[in-house]
């Protein structure tokens, strides 16, 4: 048996885990009307198959009608959830994985015009800031109302043959009754801290009473507010401490910090930038103090932390959670001795941005993740053997080279910079999103390891093309930031791209034009505004920098608002001309003829880019498909075979922005869907 840390069992009463790595619950909002069916089932599936030793379904999966999702949860409260819960634990177990499932009521953190348009409730009027809703103050039949709606919710998952539960109790209703901050009633259940944490352990008796001693039960809860009036680390402890008294839990998960704020839950759940498992010292004086099973996570992103966390008796098992979604067979790669081939988590945080803006969770840099029915983890051999040319290392082109490698086909690729990277080098020279380069090293040692080709220092032509006699030829060129945007003084403005290269030294006085939204203008924003100068950002959109999101754009506002940085909405840059050696800055207005002025001394705009594709459109006649493609098969799985071009020596494509500008995401999906089939 391995002495790794990470790898000895963890016996939880009856259950024995088979090493000390979880998945710790979330939400990746893949169910369908509530029900966790098929693409929610496999995405769990994988991660069993792989290896992790529990499974933690559901975050938040809603216990009351009066609960309604706002990303997509499982809804607990439905008895049809048995069987889909059923199916999943069956093949998990078959796997050797446990699988539980996190219970909630979301209490204030919902809006009442989802679902049945019920009154949101509370155990205070007081509104939470993310989801606005004013609350409905408790009643006494709401509380027992929603305690029998816990209980019977834990029946239906003990029917389901899971092997425990937890119950979430940070920003969610549980521990709203513990915060003196969102409890104002009176006893009962108000009051000092023990009426605060009855609701709780009434909800506790009546699942142990239901579902038997033998039916796993934790807590998932904030020990410390971090919030003025609110519970702190102190009160954290003596209530974990009061948990495992009771006898009535099995486990206690703890996060610290509090999620009623885009700031708030960044902190929680920190993202690319911020310190690496800023709370595992905090849950480790938890477990010190209860010497009670304790889990945690909290940006434990690679190997070398979690393995720390459990070497050093901080926790008993530990959460990978968003590394588990980069990469599904984490644990497989520690056990088979692996650990350089494990895809990183980069903290780029779209798994979970895009969950609270409605979305499914995705992967930045693996496009499989939540598309377990379609897109493989481990890339198939190729039944024939090819040769294929890429022509660019950027995000797009490095993965279509290292899906082709791995199906066992020749690979070059052409470059015209000296190392890969294109978009993702000029992101990552901002320290805070250095990380991002990692998307690029490994797949630039999975290329290395498979034997690609390629020839940095190239600006490759149609002739440099077709002698390497390509079966296959894939353009993932990029693009060029587009700045001609002004019905005068295009000349007069310089690109976000110039700032962050370096190319274009800030100005003092600067206007942000960002008719994009991405991350591009806001990182500008904040090199400039580092050297002291004065920024405003300029948007014609009703809100600013709507694709970066709520919890990534939390580090930008940190930086920029201790700055002298102005936002600026709904207003669109006109026109740009000289006023000695000065600029004007003409600013018109989408919702009627106003207009405003700025003198600055420099413009800088972002407007995304437009594709390099000379190279594509000049090897499209030589091509038997002449560029075409078959979205009916690229969406479903099947092969490309269109040949419009008999003559034609090999097939085209062109991938990622050297199409249209998209993301780093959506460049990765395009190549990994394609390639995969060829």
């Amino acid at each position: 048996m391995s002495n790794d840390p990470l790898l000895q069992p963890f016996q939880l009463r009856h259950l024995t885990l088979r090493n000390r790595i979880m998945i710790t619950s979330h939400e990746p909002a893949y169910p369908e009307d509530g029900m966790p069916k098929d693409r929610y089932r496999a995405y769990h599936v994988e991660r069993a198959k792989a290896g992790v030793a529990l499974t933690m379904t559901a975050g938040s999966a809603s216990v009351s009608r009066d609960s309604p999702p706002v990303f997509n949860n499982i809804l607990a409260w439905k008895d049809e959830v048995v069987g889909w819960m059923r199916q999943l634990a069956d093949e998990c177990h078959d796997h050797g994985c446990a699988v539980m499932i996190q219970l909630t009521h979301l209490g204030r953190r919902t809006r009442w015009d989802k679902a049945d348009w019920l009154p949101v409730v509370s155990p205070s009027h007081e509104r939470e800031a993310a989801h606005r809703s004013f609350p409905k103050k408790m009643e006494d039949w709401d509380i027992a109302r929603i305690i029998g709606d816990y209980v019977d919710a834990a029946e239906r998952m003990k029917a389901a043959g899971l092997d425990g539960l937890e119950l979430q109790a940070y920003g969610h209703l549980m521990d709203q009754f513990w915060s003196p901050l969102t409890n104002d009633l009176d006893g009962p259940y108000g009051g000092d801290l023990d009426n605060r944490l009855r609701f709780t352990f009434d909800i506790l008796r009546g699942i142990r009473e239901r579902c038997g001693p033998d039916f796993i039960v934790g807590v998932r809860y904030t020990g410390d507010e971090c919030l003025p009036g609110g519970f702190d680390a102190g009160d954290g402890i003596a209530i974990s401490q009061k948990l495992k008294d009771s006898g009535l839990v099995d486990f206690l998960n703890v996060v610290r910090g509090h999620i009623d704020t885009d700031a708030g839950l960044t902190d929680v759940i920190p993202v690319q930038g911020m310190r690496n498992a800023p709370h595992l010292d905090f849950a480790g004086q938890i477990r010190g103090a209860t010497n009670f099973p304790t889990f945690h996570a909290a940006k434990i992103p690679d190997v070398p932390t979690a393995r720390h966390a459990i070497a050093a008796g901080l926790v008993d098992m530990v959460g990978m959670t968003r590394a588990h979604i980069a990469d599904p067979h984490l644990v497989r790669k520690i056990v088979e001795g692996r650990e350089d081939d494990i895809r990183p988590c980069v903290g780029a945080n779209y798994c979970l941005d895009r969950i609270y803006q409605g979305g499914l969770a995705f992967c930045l840099h693996n496009a499989a993740t939540g598309r377990e029915e379609t897109m493989p983890h481990t890339i198939p051999p190729a039944a024939t053997k090819k040769r294929v040319t890429i022509v660019g290392a950027g995000p797009a082109g490095m993965e279509a080279a290292r899906v082709a490698a791995e199906r066992g086909h020749a690979v070059t690729v052409f470059e015209a910079a000296g190392q890969p990277g294109g978009q993702i080098r000029l992101t990552a020279l901002q320290e805070r999103r250095r990380d991002m380069i990692s998307i690029i090293a490994w797949r630039l040692a999975m290329c290395e390891k498979h034997g690609v080709t390629f020839r940095f220092n190239t600006f490759a032509e149609a002739d440099d093309v077709l002698e390497t006699r390509p079966d296959e030829v894939i353009i993932a060129t990029g693009g060029l930031p587009h700045t001609e945007v002004l019905v005068e003084g295009n000349d007069l403005v310089v690109s976000a791209w110039d700032i962050l290269s370096g190319d274009m030294k800030p100005g003092q006085n600067v206007l942000v034009y960002d008719d994009a939204g991405d991350h591009a203008a806001l990182q500008a924003a904040d090199l400039i505004a580092a050297t002291g100068a004065r920024v405003e950002i300029v948007t014609p959109d009703r809100a600013f920098s709507p694709e970066v999101m709520g919890m990534n754009l939390v580090p930008y506002m940190r930086s920029l608002q201790v700055r002298d940085t102005t936002f600026t909405v709904t207003w669109r840059l006109q026109s740009v001309t000289r006023d000695g050696n000065r600029l004007h800055a003409a600013l018109g207005s989408d919702y009627g003829a106003m207009t405003r002025e700025r003198i600055v001394d420099q413009v800088v705009v972002n407007h995304g880019t437009r594709p390099l594709d000379e190279l594509y459109f000049d090897l499209k006649p030589l091509s038997s498909n002449r560029g075409e493609v078959d979205y009916e098969a690229l969406t479903t799985g099947g092969l490309q075979e269109v040949r419009t071009n008999p003559q034609g020596s090999f097939r085209l494509f062109r991938i990622g922005d050297a199409v249209a500008a998209r993301n780093t995401h959506a460049a990765i999906y395009d190549a990994l869907r394609l390639v995969k089939d060829l």
